[in-house]
């Protein structure tokens, strides 16, 4: 037997000034080939792991490291984090904070330059790279004119140029649409099986990593606390619950119909193509179709856009006639792929750009007659990167910024940070510095630093990016209290699977137009429209349309129930 191609033994480490390891004993073995999942809690390790396994962890953050990381055979320690790159490449969850050139080709090329290879090879290189992640045709592009969904490629292509035999991938999917989180998984198992380059990959997206990798690790608190098949680790039911972790929504659902007699406990399936498969063992499914809960409608809207477009300088049409009236007391999801005009739309909420034709109204009046502090009182927005607008030094001063110009009483003060502290479970990090602080950690931050100016509208884009089943669940419990006290609450996401029991009301985008406005359950069933923006459906929708075609469920426990006739039920 071949020997693995990293080793990790007893590796433990503390970042400079931390009292508390954020790795801790920890031992693992990567053979040649394999496709790692990692997962763990928020501030877990992942990301501290995935740094170890090329020298940024310690070599560049410093701090105390005990153990040995070895990459085919070169002790982490011993050699300079160049020659480590040649042998692990990294992805990280932001691309484009690491896209630093003005074209793709040039990217690609970027690191080879610094290593010197010879310019034919690297001119071979980028063509194999470019053709790998299917990017020949913007070659020339910027990357900072890319959708997401192909930044995250090029940086894997230039990962991937370096020819190393380990690629990490740290939360790849977090901020990509269905179909760019597709692509970059087949991607992933497509480069595994033809250059035989072995993967870890990092994230909370059960079904994805269930569905691509053969391992899974389970981190907490620095330490290895499980590994095995996914269809092992995914179906320990205690381990899940103890570690905040989801398991894949078929998982969920075969283990209420098991609980309720209706399968043997034994099938317990990690994928939806398994879970159909079981179809035949299970009794009929029966159709399902509860009474939609209707939308708030009361009196004039107080956000609306009324015919509107919005072409950018370099002639992007961003918006095509887009009309949303937004009632007090609504709960809206809006939806749809990366470039389908979500941003631009929110940017009108917030008056950060004005719309080329049609009219943008807040309580019927002109938007833009209100002034940039008289909207941050009504409208508050927590942007889909929290890093580019966390600037204090600690999480109370950065909390309580926004309440500086409105020169509240110290007392009124001190009660809406410690609201906002306490409402999104940072309270005992008030004096720590946010960028000391995980990503999904940070992510809390900001929303703390909206809630305290109260507004009457909160707009959250992608606000579980980077969370922890825990932490999105979390953050999501706050907007539903927020919303049961009368705000009106806009959530973008393409975590689609968390949304029901939440939102009302779904909005599908695509191409710059409104393609649906309907109740939640009506537009996760609408897949024409779904498939049109290149959104897929959740497992459960996937799962309830294949056991019956007038199945509507939307959560484990609606389509296990509709296997049994219930009193007063709309099941037929």
């Amino acid at each position: 037997m071949s020997a693995p191609l990293v080793v990790l033994e007893k590796v433990s480490y503390f970042y400079p000034g931390a009292a508390v390891p954020a790795l801790f004993d920890v031992d693992l073995a990567i053979p040649r080939g394999e496709i790692l999942g990692l997962t763990g809690a928020t501030g877990a390790g992942k990301t501290t792991l995935c740094l170890a396994l090329n020298g940024i962890v310690p070599q560049f953050h410093g701090g105390r490291f005990f153990g040995a990381v070895c990459i085919e055979g070169l002790d982490s320690l011993e050699h300079p984090i160049h020659a480590l790159a040649a042998r692990v490449g990294i992805v990280f969850q932001d691309p484009d904070t690491q896209l630093v050139t003005a074209s793709v080709e040039n990217e690609i090329a970027f690191a080879l330059e610094n290593l010197r290879v010879p310019a034919a090879e690297i001119r071979v290189r980028v063509a194999e790279a470019l053709a790998a992640v299917h990017l020949e045709a913007f070659s020339k592009k910027h990357p900072h004119d890319l959708s997401g969904g192909k930044q995250q490629r090029l940086a894997f292509a230039a990962a991937l140029a370096m020819r190393p035999a380990l690629i990490v991938l740290d939360e790849p999917t977090s901020r990509l649409d269905p179909k760019s989180a597709a692509e970059v998984f087949a991607l992933v198992r497509e480069i595994n099986r033809t250059h035989g380059t072995t993967f870890v990959v990092t994230g909370h997206a059960a079904a994805e990593l269930a569905d691509v990798v053969n391992r899974i690790v389970v981190l907490s608190r620095g330490r290895i606390v499980a590994e095995g098949p996914p269809a092992s680790v995914y179906t320990d039911a205690g381990l899940l619950a103890r570690e905040h972790l989801r398991p894949p929504e078929v998982t969920s659902t075969f283990a209420l119909l098991a609980a309720r007699g209706l399968c043997p406990d034994t099938l317990a399936p990690v994928r939806l193509e398994d879970a159909i498969a079981a179809f035949p063992s299970l009794p009929p499914a029966r159709a399902f179709y509860p009474p939609p809960v209707p939308f708030a409608v009361n009196g004039v809207p107080i956000l609306a856009l009324h015919d509107v477009t919005h072409t950018y300088s370099d002639g992007t049409a961003a918006l095509r006639g887009v009309s949303i009236d937004l009632h007090r007391g609504d709960y809206v999801l809006i939806v749809g792929q990366n470039g389908a005009g979500k941003s631009t739309l929110l940017k009108h909420f917030l008056n950060l750009v004005t719309p080329t034709t049609g009219k943008v109204l807040i309580d019927g009046a002109p938007l833009a007659t209100q002034s940039v502090s008289e909207l941050a009182r009504r409208i508050g927005y927590v942007p889909q990167n929290p890093d580019r607008q966390i600037f204090n030094a600690t999480v109370e001063a950065e909390v309580g910024f926004s309440l500086t110009p409105l020169h509240l009483p110290v007392s009124e003060r001190r009660r809406r940070i410690d609201a906002a502290l306490k409402a999104l479970n940072l309270s005992d990090f008030r004096h720590a510095h946010p960028f000391a602080l995980s990503k999904g950690d940070r992510a809390r931050v900001v929303i703390a630093a909206v809630l305290v100016m109260e507004p009457e509208v909160l707009i959250f884009d992608e606000p579980t990016t980077g969370q922890d089943d825990a932490g999105a669940r979390a953050i999501l419990d706050l907007t539903q209290r927020l919303h049961a006290q009368g705000r009106t609450i806009v959530v973008v996401t393409h975590h689609l699977h968390l949304m029901p029991g939440y939102a009302r009301r779904a909005v599908v985008m695509g191409a710059g137009r409104v393609l649906l406005d309907a109740p939640i359950r009506d537009v996760y069933h609408t897949l024409p429209v779904l498939e049109q923006t290149f959104l897929r459906p959740t497992q459960l929708v996937s799962l309830a349309r294949a056991a019956h075609p007038g199945n509507f469920s939307l959560t484990p426990g609606e389509f296990a129930a509709s296997f049994e006739p219930l009193s007063g039920s709309t099941l037929a």
